[in-house]
């Protein structure tokens, strides 16, 4: 079975959708993939950093994407979830076959 690929999508990529990325690919366990990407490209968040390395994952190597590369390199995905609030959210690229486009806010 294809794993199902998610990008989570924030306004920096330097917090949230970095922790929820982390979170997915750990306990997708290979059956969900993630990436993550910013509505404009920021600075990983130190405390992000910090509070995942307090329960045992080690972010401080990830990249701050943009979530408009990701779009123009045509990268496909099954979701698109949106961890920012629901006006930032709205900014987001409809991705070619994205099945669902979600706001978690």
């Amino acid at each position: 079975m294809k794993p199902i690929k998610l990008l989570f999508v924030c306004v920096h990529n330097s917090a949230r959708s970095q922790i929820a990325e982390a979170f997915l690919n750990y306990y997708g366990e290979g059956k969900l993939i993630a990436e993550s990407a910013g509505l404009e490209k920021g600075i990983l968040n130190p405390l992000a950093v910090e509070a995942m390395a307090e329960v045992g994952f080690d972010i401080s190597k990830n990249q701050v994407d943009s979530v408009f590369e990701f779009y123009k390199s045509h990268k496909l995905y099954s979701y698109v979830i949106t961890v920012c609030d629901e006006s930032s959210g709205q900014k987001c690229p409809i991705f070619p076959g994205v099945r669902d486009m979600m706001f978690w806010i």
